[in-house]
């Protein structure tokens, strides 16, 4: 199992649009992956379950990746946290 603290830094956090982008890649996947703020801890595959972390531009989360293809898996989610989500 692969776990990395990442921090928004997108200007909106992690809504709908910038929840959507993390979905997909996590969909590629055959892992497990997972993120988690403070108590709670979401299927990163689950939109809804994203969006009601009320993860704001600064917020830290830890995203786990356990599986087979866990490494590609947090190399794609830790570059989509560095471009921003492609926003700004």
């Amino acid at each position: 199992m692969i776990t990395r603290q990442l921090t928004i830094t997108n200007k909106l956090g992690l809504h709908a649009r910038a929840a959507a982008k993390l979905v997909a890649i996590a969909s590629r996947h055959d892992s497990r992956i997972e993120v988690i703020h403070g108590e709670r801890r979401v299927d990163a595959r689950s939109i809804m379950g994203l969006l009601t972390l009320g993860a704001a531009r600064g917020t830290e989360v830890a995203v786990t990746a356990d599986g087979q293809d866990a490494d590609a898996a947090m190399a794609e989610i830790e570059d989509l946290f560095d471009r921003r989500f492609d926003e700004q």
